[in-house]
């Protein structure tokens, strides 16, 4: 006797498996989450660029500080070479010493 197709059969199994699958919601999730992710790595990413930004313009702005206390270096080094040469020079020994003899009312 042959029973139904519904029927328990020997060596068959009775439970059908379905394939699982993620649905709509869990799939808008799961790309809602990817999407933050990428967004925070490139915010990360930009204020890291912003940060070497201000240490570049503070580095440059130490530069230019320094190459004004060296031009102003140059300047006195002149001046007291100058002195030093004068000072020196048999034509300022021969000069005579400059006082003031009054003031004209």
């Amino acid at each position: 006797m042959r029973e139904s197709s519904s029927a328990w059969v020997r060596n068959r199994n009775t439970v059908r498996y379905t394939p699982k699958s993620l649905g709509s919601v869990s799939q808008t999730v799961i790309l809602g989450v990817l999407v933050l992710v990428v967004g925070l790595i490139y915010v990360t990413q930009g204020t890291k660029a912003t940060g070497f930004d201000y240490e570049l313009s503070k580095v440059e702005s130490e530069i230019a500080e320094l190459e004004a206390k060296k031009e102003d270096l140059a300047v006195e080094r002149a001046r007291l070479t100058s002195i030093a040469s004068n000072n020196q020079s048999t034509v300022a020994a021969n000069m005579e010493v400059a006082e003031v003899s009054g003031y004209a009312e």
